[in-house]
């Protein structure tokens, strides 16, 4: 068998093999479907009682490519009296849609001594995050697990009930790899502190465009887009993220305390998908 040959027949094997496997997984139900198809069904009367709280709310990591489209979201959507954004620096904005938007400038090396920003508070968005390839190991750690703690641990001494997590697809505290380890280590712990309500986020690929190039993401995104259409567990548009994380956060008195909202269940709120 030639070198070409063998090659051919990797290949054919690949493209069959792995989109019947993420078929067969797409047909094992995962827990927890049930409860976010009624959070779906109840989302515009859950919305509207919501605005009426006249509740208030922070976003940290604003300027990511989570936290930028859900802030978007957020005001368009206007379920938040109070909207304010919580960073290093001061953002720009020529939509007069932020003309109302609070900005915070804090040093998240020394957020303790910045807990006035997150006073009056009830929700608060964490979308923090950064990578490896970016800031390197220790600048990971720090961002991802450090300055996320932080947030949570200032937000809920000012008070603040609700927490939301950006993590990812796969985050196990338990893990050998660096990535997921930080993210299930930062979920436990960020849990440990008894929020009222905590909701974690786990999010496969973010489909998206960013301002900064990233070739190799850019390639990778562009082969995994065609399985998401055989699988719910691959990935999904930051915008649709977004809309998971509101239409959960309007929701939240009937949910758990704690919960973990992975890819499917982000689709199913949102509408992505219906209810056989």
């Amino acid at each position: 068998m030639t070198v070409f040959r063998a090659a051919a027949y990797i290949v054919l094997f690949t493209a069959v093999l792995i989109p019947g496997y993420l078929i067969y997984m797409e047909s094992i139900p995962l827990a927890g479907e049930e409860e976010c198809f009624k959070v779906a069904e109840g989302a515009e009367q859950n919305t509207a009682m919501f605005k009426e709280k006249g509740l208030t709310a922070f976003v940290v990591g604003y300027t990511g490519a989570t936290g930028r489209v859900l802030v978007r979201q957020l005001l368009e959507k206007q379920i938040f009296k109070r909207l304010v954004l919580i960073g290093r620096r001061k953002v720009e904005f020529e939509d007069d849609l932020y003309k109302d938007v609070e900005q915070k400038i804090v040093d998240f090396d020394n957020l303790s001594e910045h807990a006035d920003a997150f006073a009056d508070t009830d929700v608060g968005y964490c979308c923090l995050g950064t990578t490896r390839g970016k800031s390197g190991v220790e600048g990971f750690k720090k961002v991802d697990y450090e300055y996320v703690m932080k947030t949570a641990e200032v937000s809920k001494s000012a008070g603040t009930k609700h927490f939301h997590l950006m993590s990812s697809l796969g985050a196990n505290k338990n893990s050998r790899f660096l990535y997921p380890q930080t993210k299930g280590k930062i979920e436990a712990d960020v849990a440990a502190l008894g929020f009222e309500h905590m909701s974690i986020y786990r999010p496969g690929v973010l489909l998206t465009k960013r301002d900064e190039l990233r070739p190799a993401e850019w390639i990778f995104q562009g082969l995994l887009k065609p399985l998401t259409k055989i699988s719910s567990n691959i990935g999904a548009s930051t915008e649709t993220v977004a809309e998971g994380i509101i239409v959960n956060t309007v929701s939240a008195e009937t949910r758990k305390p704690t919960e973990i909202l992975e890819n499917k269940h982000i689709l199913i709120l949102t509408g992505d998908i219906k209810k056989k």
